[in-house]
């Protein structure tokens, strides 16, 4: 067992989709009624949930599981296979008579991205006794929303319940009931979602950070709001914002960057850091998922997090 882990349980449980994202490179996005030519298209592993929970495992050093549900498909099979080797433990994942999720990406030349997600199986993604009892064992329950807001506030009730730290990503931007908020310990969300947010829940239409992180400091007691490439301010109860820059790169595709820092986040965070210190670890390991193609094949591992931390640099791949 990794060092900190509960006895009997993992340090990130991690409740989230898995896809299979089929990706295309784009010299520019269409427009409306429009077709371009891709100059290439790949298939990989990804979803929200499945990546954060390698990020965990592999970049973050945690001992994870993921609950989540994928079909019985060759899509299943390539994401078994890509968690196995990243060291996700897939037990709580089901087989759902219902083909496994799938992610559309386009990535233009400067690496940026669109994705369109079909939900398929990560619809049919719930929680048993069994998933409860991995939840109360965890040290911190990490979730997003590509799989019914329900089940994500059901599983952060049963964080609440357990005295487990409960992140949650709120991507894609969905409407979140104050039930589900009310026992999240760390929001993380990009500065179009914290907007949206805002305005859901506050009629607060604003484009100015910290009148954002104040207003959802409101309902959350922790917020990490992402800002891509300019990196993500960190707010906590009674200290001033802080910015964690992300290191310098040449970005060659931003598909999982998002998924990286949250699954080392968690990762840090179970195994004791403040969340200052894991918003700077998964910052580097996000770093350098900007320098590779893909989703789930961008994440690096803890080695890499750790030279890049040490040296402020992101490590030449090999």
């Amino acid at each position: 067992m990794v060092e900190g882990a509960p006895v009997g349980g993992f340090q990130v449980v991690v409740v989230g989709s898995a896809n299979v994202d089929l990706e295309v490179r784009v010299p520019r996005w269409p427009g409306p009624g429009e077709s371009v030519i891709a100059s290439t298209s790949e298939r990989f592993p990804g979803g929200k949930g499945a990546n954060q929970a390698a990020a965990a495992a592999k970049a973050g050093g945690a001992r994870t599981a993921l609950i989540s549900a994928w079909g019985s498909d060759a899509d299943a099979a390539l994401l078994e296979a890509f968690l196995r080797q990243a060291g996700v433990d897939t037990s709580a994942v089901r087989t759902v008579d219902c083909p496994t999720g799938m992610a559309i990406v386009m990535v233009d030349p400067e690496g940026a991205n669109v994705v369109t997600v079909v939900t398929g199986a990560n619809g049919r993604v719930e929680l048993g006794d069994g998933d409860l009892e991995l939840i109360a064992q965890s040290r911190v329950v990490l979730a997003q929303l590509e799989v019914p807001v329900p089940v994500v506030a059901q599983a952060a009730a049963a964080a609440r319940a357990a005295g487990t730290i409960f992140v949650l990503n709120a991507a894609p931007t969905a409407v979140l009931p104050p039930e589900l908020l009310k026992n999240v310990d760390v929001l993380v969300v990009s500065q179009h979602g914290a907007r949206e947010l805002a305005a859901q829940h506050f009629g607060m239409y604003s484009t100015d950070d910290p009148s954002l992180l104040r207003a959802l400091q409101r309902v959350v007691p922790s917020v990490v709001m992402t800002r891509g490439v300019e990196g993500s301010v960190v707010a906590e109860a009674g200290q001033d914002p802080e910015v964690v820059r992300v290191l310098p790169v040449e970005p060659v595709d931003h598909t999982g960057a998002g998924d990286t820092f949250d699954g080392v986040l968690a990762a840090r965070l179970a195994k004791g850091a403040t969340l200052s210190e894991a918003a700077r670890a998964a910052t580097a390991a996000a770093s350098i998922s900007l320098t590779r193609p893909g989703a789930g094949p961008s994440i690096p591992d803890a080695r890499e997090v750790a030279l890049a931390l040490a040296t402020g640099q992101v490590p030449p791949a090999g």
